[in-house]
């Protein structure tokens, strides 16, 4: 080869060299600019938030939780033999520690024997049509669950279908509110204010959480058809709407990080992270424009622990249970106007 020929070759190598490297360059400011760096997140931002308190299991052995790298908050008690699972929907984990408690209380052979799960009803059902297996990073475990507990229309439509046994059992109520960051940034005042542009909203996904249903009823109240394509459409492909992977634990979560300025999530969901002491706030939604929800539990067909079960059903509707839902703003079931 010529010299002609070996200088093209250097100036193409040298080219795609430089090409190559401004692949990288340009990576490396997307991400975590190509270096190891120490966590600068406070710790208590990061689930789990009750510090083991939602863990019922009586013998925990060496504790190892490292928040937003080993954590797994959905998932509560041992796996060792459970006499009671439950798969509940995270709209009310932070209520399962007391209930729990206080249903041992009444069932003292219970007592480190309760297993639950909180994640959203969709996905709990996807558990249980892969036989109740589930792998979260590098652990794959099975558990079946006893009882089942969602929203008043997914258990029934989970009993027509035989995943479920009946009756459907109503406990309490819960209502909508727009969760935001303490202070309001963003100047929130209302379910309209979500449609502006440049607000960042986390909203939860339709494809797994009911919620979302009762949450695109109340923005088509405040603000028609519109309101609710813009929030779950348009600002969902311009990236303004995040929507949530796991549930609307995360909503508290990117607000506490700034990667949201709002977010719609059931009123207890606000009580609850304002109680632990986070710097979040909530903008009420007026009853004309608010979706109240209808919690249910029923047995699981095929339950191994039916006694268990109907008992824990049976209690989510008792004075004790519903005095501690209250704490939460819930309200007992009364069979009225709600919908489920």
């Amino acid at each position: 080869m010529g010299s002609a020929g070996l200088s093209r070759v250097a100036t193409l190598t040298a080219a795609m060299a430089l090409a190559l490297w401004g692949v990288a360059a340009q990576a490396a400011d997307m991400g975590w600019n190509g270096k190891a760096e120490a966590p600068r997140y406070r710790e208590q931002v990061f689930p789990p938030w009750q510090h083991g308190a939602n863990n019922p299991a009586v013998d925990k052995g060496l504790e190892f939780t490292v928040p937003e790298v080993n954590n797994l908050p959905d998932f509560h008690g041992s796996i060792d033999n459970p006499q009671l699972t439950i798969f509940v929907g995270g709209n009310y984990f932070f209520a399962m520690a007391p209930l729990v408690a206080a249903f041992e209380k009444e069932y003292p052979a219970l007592k480190g024997k309760i297993y639950y799960e909180t994640l959203p009803p969709g996905i709990l059902i996807k558990q249980m049509q892969q036989g109740g297996t589930v792998t979260i990073g590098n652990m794959t475990w099975t558990v079946k669950p006893d009882v089942y507990a969602a929203g008043l229309k997914k258990v029934e439509s989970l009993i027509q279908e035989g995943l479920l046994q009946g009756p459907a059992v109503p406990y309490v109520t819960n209502d909508l509110t727009i969760m935001i960051p303490k202070g309001n940034p963003a100047h929130i005042e209302s379910l309209k204010d979500l449609g502006k542009p440049g607000v960042r909203l986390s909203m939860p996904n339709p494809a797994w959480e009911g919620v979302a249903r009762q949450i695109k009823m109340s923005l088509t109240k405040a603000g028609g058809p519109a309101l609710a394509h813009t929030v779950y459409d348009s600002k969902v492909k311009n990236g303004e709407t995040i929507l949530t992977h796991i549930h609307h634990r995360q909503t508290p979560l990117f607000l506490m990080q700034g990667l949201a300025d709002a977010g719609v999530t059931w009123k207890s969901e606000a009580i609850f992270q304002e109680q632990a002491g986070h710097p979040i706030s909530n903008i009420p939604i007026p009853a004309k424009d608010n979706t109240t929800a209808i919690y249910a539990a029923a047995v699981v067909k095929g339950a191994a622990h039916p006694k268990w079960a109907e008992a824990w059903v049976n209690f989510l509707k008792s004075p004790t249970a519903l005095q501690i839902f209250e704490r939460y703003g819930f309200k007992p079931y009364a069979g009225a106007k709600a919908k489920g």
